[in-house]
């Protein structure tokens, strides 16, 4: 009995010195997750963890104390050099060890403190120069005591040492590589510029890239680096090369002028099969294929890698021959969820269309079946549209798809009937109706449905998060040749249209004259810019419609006749366009290009279906918040997320918002979000999507939050813009008060 008591008392001594040491530590076993976790490093990667789960475990802040939450810290960047205008901040900070690593909104790296947001160091990947760009964040890697914090910037990859912020001199060229080198063209010529960050398996970074998204671009390879010496290790050809899987996709010599297809959104990893996960955005040019027919692998697609060497492992295209920039443009999130009573482990993929495509992590199967349907062919000569799309069939839409004349904004009889006139005129056939030289109104658009903010999901529940936008836009195509308008700047363009076409009726001083020809001497005091150009394009009275005449020519004609000599000096969207191509043109080492004769532009492209007061064109709501179970596919819940005053009628519910950043979810039952430009960072209970904290923030915070542990406390940070007073943007902390 005395050996069994002296045995069960060393046993409670050896259980208490185990508990003893993770707190010490700072770990905590958390049965649920299967895995011991590091409190100190619960946010170390971006959106969380390898997985983009954007799940944290900490419960410390929880919906019965939300309410409670401060400002714990907030730190002012101070890079920006004054009088300079507020940047826009979308890092995601990362947490190691008590410290935060991350970027100001003119993309200059940080480590703060993350206690009491006291500067560490800080590091000018720009040496001095303006630089700048997007930048969600940067990426950590450890091997003993060599800690190297990672990041690009321009075109270079930096490796920093983590504790004092210099660059590693054994790595790269002092410091850096050029990323420019190993793609396409010539490295001299390019700009590779990667906005997300990479992720870390083993001693590999395996990162993406952002290209030109117009003819010539370079293609968008993914490629993984030696974090050690900086050397390229792999690189996978997201347009395929003769004899790679997907190659006859694509015309004989595509993959010699043919670009995009580029993971800019950032990526996944599963630790254990050794498997990376990325998805990917629309091959060039975005709006016109004739020079690439075809489904055009890997465009548009979910893939899996293996994370060692880069070979292919299984992928799923999401729009064949894409013509309407539906970049897959967030990370997939790696879930488990039991599909037909069985544990699966999977991949769930936001997208722009308001899809979630969820796939078997192993093989690529659809769990919910994916239905090919027919979709609207092209009528631009030379294109050929693929004949159908994959549909999910679960879950359903999370953004609306198709919107009819019930669906139009009234805010005045004038304001209607000018945005009904302008849908009327548009080609609209549902969310796959091509681009056409008649102008086509899309949704859910290349700002619909998600962006790069993607999706955020419980791992124990199988439950994702994710923010919607409802945002249509129009695609208005037009035949271009190059150096046709090279020397005319945007008024003098404008004035040669009305020479052309108008001054017969309107006179050289567009006085008008005494047969009823009216007057257009100050236009700009009796119509707006939407209302001039829809009286143009319809025409009335004794004026017929110029609709063609002006097709991709608005912002010259109004320029004109608005007289607006200001921009006599601007080069017009399409001559930049058109100088961009050529650059990217020479560029290529192959010499080879697409023709000049087939080259069509959306000179609209990213314009927004809006009022004469700059008010959406469609009802809300135009953002929400969802919760859609992946287990079953069917929604949780949905609500309506931020509000935008100017678009609300009297007595009505709050419109939502549109935003591209995505939610944070915690073990304590809390989703926080920001994503909206009313300046509110919010938290939202998981269970029921009520609103139980709201707090207003010092300029817009356009990116995904993060939690973490440090000091025995737990801290909610959120990246936010600049603005006149402060523009290179602050870093925001939240806590409970202390005990």
């Amino acid at each position: 009995m005395a050996k069994l008591y002296k045995s069960f008392n060393i046993r409670a001594i050896l259980l208490l010195s185990f508990f003893a040491i993770l707190v010490y530590t700072g770990c905590k076993v958390y049965p649920e997750m299967g895995k011991k976790v590091n409190l100190e490093r619960t946010w170390s990667v971006y959106k969380a963890d390898a997985e983009g789960t954007g799940y944290s475990v900490l419960n410390e802040i929880n919906t019965d104390n939300v309410q409670n939450l401060k400002l714990a810290w907030t730190h002012k960047f101070s890079d920006a050099p004054a009088g300079s205008r507020g940047g826009n901040s979308e890092s995601n900070p990362i947490i190691i060890d008590g410290v935060m690593y991350t970027l100001s909104a003119r993309h200059r790296a940080y480590a703060l403190d993350a206690t009491t947001g006291k500067q560490i160091w800080a590091f000018d990947p720009f040496n001095g120069e303006a630089g700048g760009g997007i930048g969600r964040g940067v990426t950590y890697w450890e091997e003993g005591a060599d800690k190297r914090i990672l990041l690009t910037a321009g075109d270079k990859l930096f490796a920093l040492n983590a504790q004092t912020g210099l660059p590693i001199p054994s790595f790269g060229n002092n410091g850096w590589v050029s990323m420019n080198v190993g793609m396409r063209g010539d490295p001299a010529k390019i700009s590779v510029i990667p906005t997300s960050p990479g992720i870390v398996f083993r001693n590999l970074l395996i990162i993406g890239n952002e290209v030109s998204e117009l003819y010539g671009a370079e293609p968008g390879y993914v490629r993984a680096y030696d974090i050690k010496s900086g050397k390229l290790e792999w690189t996978f050809h997201t347009v395929p090369q003769p004899g790679e899987f997907g190659y006859d996709t694509w015309p004989k010599d595509a993959w010699k002028y043919v670009g995009g297809a580029n993971n800019w959104g950032g990526m996944s990893l599963d630790q254990k099969r050794g498997m990376v996960f990325f998805a990917t955005g629309s091959p060039t040019y975005d709006y016109y294929g004739k020079d690439r027919l075809g489904m055009n692998l890997f465009g548009n697609s979910v893939v899996a890698l293996d994370a060692a060497t880069g070979k292919y492992r299984w992928h799923f295209q999401t729009v064949h021959h894409d013509l309407w920039d539906y970049d897959l443009p967030a990370p997939p999130n790696l879930i488990t969820v039991v599909h037909n009573g069985k544990k699966i482990d999977a991949v769930a993929q936001t997208s722009k269309l308001g899809y979630i495509y969820t796939f078997n992590r192993d093989t690529g199967e659809p769990l919910f079946p994916i239905e090919e349907k027919p979709v609207p062919a092209s009528d631009i000569p030379g294109e050929q549209a693929w004949p159908t799309q994959p549909i999910p069939t679960k879950p359903a839409p999370y953004a609306r798809q198709f919107v009819t004349k019930d669906d139009i904004s009234n805010y005045s009889k004038g304001s209607h009937d000018s945005l009904m006139m302008r849908f009327n005129a548009f080609r609209y056939e549902g969310p796959f109706t091509p681009p056409s030289l008649q102008g086509t109104f899309m949704l859910p658009g290349s700002r619909g449905g998600s962006s790069w903010g993607g999706g955020t999901v419980d791992p124990i529940k199988g439950i994702i998060y994710v923010k919607s936008n409802d945002s249509p836009e129009i695609a208005t195509m037009k035949k271009v040749v190059e150096n046709e308008t090279s020397n005319l700047s945007v008024f003098n363009q404008g004035k040669a249209l009305y020479s052309t076409y108008c001054i017969s009726c309107h006179m050289a001083d567009k006085n008008g004259d005494e047969s009823g020809n009216p007057s257009l001497l100050a236009i700009e005091t009796r119509l707006s810019r939407e209302d001039a150009l829809n009286k143009i394009k319809r025409g009335g009275g004794k004026m017929p419609s110029f609709a063609s005449v002006i097709a991709g020519k608005e912002e010259a004609i109004i320029s004109y006749l608005f007289d607006k000599e200001a921009s006599a000096a601007r080069p017009s969207r399409e001559q930049s366009f058109l100088k961009e191509i050529q650059e990217n043109e020479m560029a290529n080492k192959s010499g080879l290009s697409t023709p000049k004769e087939d080259k069509y532009l959306n000179l609209t492209a990213y314009g927004q279906f809006l009022d004469n007061q700059r008010r959406p064109g469609i009802k809300p709501p135009w953002g929400q918040l969802h919760a859609i179970n992946l287990n079953t596919g069917e929604f949780e819940w949905s609500i309506t997320l931020g509000n935008q005053p100017e678009g609300q009628l009297p007595g009505a519910p709050e419109t939502g918002a549109s935003g591209s950043a995505g939610p944070l979810l915690t073990k304590g039952g809390l989703l926080f979000i920001g994503s909206t430009r009313d300046r509110k960072f919010r938290a939202f209970d998981q269970k029921t999507g009520e609103k139980i904290w709201e707090t207003t923030l010092p300029g817009i915070a356009n990116a995904n939050p993060s939690t973490y542990w440090s000091k025995g406390k737990q801290y909610v940070a959120i990246s936010v813009g600049g603005d006149s007073e402060n523009p290179a943007g602050y870093m925001v902390t939240f806590a409970l008060p202390s005990k």
